[in-house]
């Protein structure tokens, strides 16, 4: 066999194998499996292989004697609505797919994730997945999920469960997906099963993906006797558990872990054990399955809200921009502190004349903490109770900001008074703001 040329030539010409061929790539020193990368730029004397443990090797192309294809490359196909038809969801667990990383794989031309996946393809190597009924909501971005994508979910998660579901799993990006969680835990009232959000922080086909380990739990708590809203991701880095975290108690932790996701100002419900396919309930505060006549659906919000985090230097003018919005989040430092300088110091910034104007023109202001775990207290310091004198909401509410957010739109849209509007935001409606304090959860 003539040697190979390094250069420019593509290693279809020299080999006859193409990107995205599983190969056998036989060296003079070695034998390596795996699939056929793209060539990255100044790299023509090199080879770039994905092996089956998921991390890539560069084989320099001298040193290779023969390329053996394995299997070619499947044409990609553009995902079909084909799965969003009618389902049959009765005694079975509905499975609504929303987009995300779950559902994506890599594109090795450009090193950038896509969206690949249908709700059956998802399935694939899911143990007794017969007992799931998949459907395709909508494949996007957690990033790009508004709020009227929360009333859909809500609206397809309640027309499953009343057709019969066991329970319900809703596959999403994992970003925003805290947000929709606290969504649907307001637009559906009294669930009388287990409806649970999962995700991934790494695409299908990493090696390291955590996409399987966190569908099979999330099925597995769906099954479960538990009723209302949920997240389910890895509870550590290990592949033996998962957490089963309040739907409006939990929040993205960091950017890329596994176990990203935490119970905020409380315990987790229950850790799902893959071993053994128990769900060990942790909290008191879970429930038992219920009737599925008490079950409704109530999507009415108010999306005029916006969230504005305060930080050293902030302008009076961002506070006073945000009059045109029905309500507004201001997420404040400590125990529900904003700049309004009581001390007269020369060069401080205060807001309090304009978050006063939001008060007085009508505009249902909301305190919460950038600190997450704790509670906010007013009476602390002198100027938390002026804030608290002057009608801010929030005083002994451990809400995170993110379901301050969510539950000020659905309180807005059920609620003009504004005496009433303070009732609802400071009441307990669906476990957001927690009856005690724990430090299990910090």
């Amino acid at each position: 066999m003539p040697k190979p040329k390094t250069g420019a030539q593509p290693i279809s010409e020299q080999f006859g194998a193409k990107e995205g061929d599983e190969v056998r790539v036989i060296c003079s020193d070695a034998v390596y499996c795996g699939m056929l990368l793209p060539r990255q730029a100044k790299s023509d004397e090199f080879i770039t292989l994905k092996l089956d443990s998921g991390y890539n090797i560069g084989i320099q192309i001298s040193k290779i004697s023969k390329i053996e294809i394995i299997h070619k490359a499947a044409k990609k196909e553009a995902i079909t609505q084909h799965e969003s038809q009618k389902q049959k969801f009765s005694e079975k667990v509905a499975l609504l797919s929303c987009g995300g990383t779950i559902a994506s794989r890599i594109d090795y031309r450009t090193g950038a994730v896509y969206p690949a996946l249908t709700p059956s393809q998802l399935l694939a190597g899911i143990p007794k997945a017969d007992q799931i009924a998949p459907k395709m909501l909508f494949s996007v971005a957690s990033e790009d999920l508004s709020p009227q994508h929360w009333v859909k979910i809500a609206q397809e998660t309640h027309s499953a469960i009343k057709e019969g579901a066991i329970g319900v799993v809703i596959t999403h990006g994992t970003d925003t997906m805290h947000y929709t969680s606290a969504a649907l835990s307001f637009m559906l009232i009294c669930p009388p099963c287990p409806i649970v959000l999962t995700g991934s922080q790494r695409s299908s086909d990493r090696g390291s993906s955590d996409a399987p380990i966190n569908l099979s739990a999330a099925i597995l708590a769906a099954k479960a006797d538990l009723a209302g809203v949920f997240i389910c991701m890895h509870e550590g880095l290990s592949d033996d558990r998962c957490s089963l975290i309040f739907g409006t108690k939990a929040r993205k932790m960091h950017t890329s872990r596994r176990d990203a996701f935490r119970s905020i100002n409380v315990s987790p419900a229950a850790t799902i054990h893959l071993d053994s396919g128990k769900v060990e309930k942790i909290s008191e505060l879970c429930k038992s399955r219920a009737k599925t006549s008490d079950f409704k659906l109530d999507t009415k919000l108010n999306t005029n809200v916006a969230i504005q985090y305060i930080y050293p230097g902030i302008k009076p003018s961002a506070i006073a921009a945000l009059s045109s919005y029905d309500g507004v989040v201001l997420v404040g430092t400590g125990l529900g502190h904003l700049p309004i300088n009581l001390s007269n110091d020369p060069l401080a910034m205060p807001i309090l004349k304009e978050v006063c104007a939001l008060l007085d023109s009508g505009v249902a202001v909301y305190l919460a903490s950038q600190c997450i775990y704790g509670r906010v207290n007013m009476n602390v310091y002198t100027n938390g109770r002026v804030l608290l004198e002057k009608g801010i909401m929030g005083h002994q509410c451990d809400m995170t900001p993110e379901t301050a957010y969510v539950k000020l739109m659905w309180v807005l849209g059920h609620e003009k008074n504004p005496k009433k509007v303070k009732e609802l935001m400071e009441m307990n409606l669906v476990g957001e703001i927690s009856p005690k304090s724990e430090l299990t959860g910090y």
